[in-house]
């Protein structure tokens, strides 16, 4: 299997494995005062302090949780819980995680926030322009929400744009795809709030943070314990904590070399691509994008029977976000960014990670021309 779907999981670095097992072979809950507790507390701690120093944030900001789905829902909600406005303005891009824009769309229908979303360009980049008269409207907003890079296409949000528009307004990012290959630094961008994962950048599921400045008012989503500044409660995970530490560490120290490799096999992946293949399109082709991202549209095929088609073959893809997949409707993400339904349905994503090689990308290749075929034919079969 040549595996090209490193966006919806990265395989976990043997370094991280090594520190994970290590601690889960350990004693001691970080809450208690005896010896193995406090133990336990201070390597909980170190690992916080790593975070921070990787991502330019003091340590106290860092607040761990069980991933970025997690991270996204306590930012969001835990904004609108903490804001004294009964109904408070909430702003999300249209082209958010499910993490973020579910969350806000819950929020709406519960008559909790009054929801607005900001819409986005033909290439995939927040409207500025949109983005500024919606600001303009009404009260100062609860939080925006602008995700730093979109997990489907790629796209690279103007997220210091974002945060000079709100005027002082908390700005949450979700950064689960760009801690791994932006320069993300938290306390440089003015966000109020940013969501990391684990399994994005070679650490374990189940792992993630939410970075969140102390001023940000947040109320808890759940209770318990009062862990966490008393935002998320339970108990707290040192092992899951060590290994996201040493993952993200490993990524930033990473990061400069590896994208420079990765968007070279990207940009070979995307040319043998579009000289083999007619009616194939890249999304977002003159925005910013990641460098081990490239998403495609393919006229005349759906995003089903090409997947499937690739994974005969020996090739793992996707089609957009795995939280998303085997549901049969066009992407949310194309139909904002004004693709027709149709073409909206056969997207198709790959992306590199570390394990990616040259060999991965010539199988892709290799592969693409008959799998498109046989799925513009069964399409066309299909529609009569």
């Amino acid at each position: 299997m040549h595996y090209l779907d490193h966006a919806a999981t990265t395989p976990v670095r043997p370094e991280v494995v090594e520190v994970y097992a290590e601690e889960l072979a350990g004693e001691g809950n970080p809450s208690s005062l005896h010896g193995a507790g406090r133990s336990a507390r201070r390597r909980l701690e170190e690992a916080r302090e790593e975070i921070a120093a990787a991502l330019g944030a003091e340590p106290a900001e860092v607040l761990f949780t069980s991933g970025g789905t997690e991270a996204d829902n306590l930012a969001v909600k835990g904004a609108v819980y903490a804001h004294p406005s009964p109904r408070p303005r909430l702003l999300v891009s249209a082209v958010e995680h499910h993490a973020v824009l579910d969350a806000a769309a819950w929020l709406g229908e519960q008559g909790l926030a009054d929801v607005a979303f900001l819409p986005v360009t033909g290439e995939g980049t927040l409207d500025l322009d949109a983005a500024r008269e919606l600001l303009a409207q009404g009260e100062a907003p609860a939080l925006v929400s602008v995700m730093w890079a979109n997990n489907e296409t790629g796209v690279v949000q103007p997220v210091e744009d974002v945060v000079a528009l709100a005027g002082g307004a908390p700005v949450h990012s979700d950064a689960v795809q760009a801690v791994a290959h932006l320069p993300v630094d938290f306390g440089a961008s003015g966000l109020a709030a940013m969501s990391l994962t684990g399994h994005k950048l070679g650490g374990p599921v189940g792992t993630g943070a939410l970075l969140a400045r102390r001023d940000l008012a947040l109320a808890p989503v759940h209770h318990g314990g009062g862990q966490e500044r008393g935002v998320r409660s339970g108990t707290l995970d040192v092992a899951g904590a060590r290994a996201l530490a040493r993952a993200v560490t490993l990524a930033v120290a990473d990061r400069e070399a590896e994208n420079a490799r990765l968007a070279a096999l990207r940009d070979r992946l995307v040319a043998g691509a579009l000289a083999a293949v007619d009616g194939l399109h890249l999304t977002g082709e003159h925005a910013p994008r990641l460098p081990h991202v490239a998403h495609f549209t393919v006229e005349g095929a759906d995003a089903d029977s090409l997947l499937f088609g690739l994974d005969t073959a020996g090739i793992a893809a996707s089609a957009g976000s795995a939280c998303q997949a085997g549901v049969q409707e066009p992407s949310f993400v194309l139909v904002a960014m004004g693709y027709p339904a149709g073409l909206a349905r056969s997207a198709l994503r790959f992306s590199l990670g570390r394990t990616t090689t040259e060999a991965d990308v010539d199988a892709a290749l290799a592969v693409l021309p008959d799998v498109v075929a046989r799925s513009r034919a069964a399409n066309a079969t299909r529609a009569r």
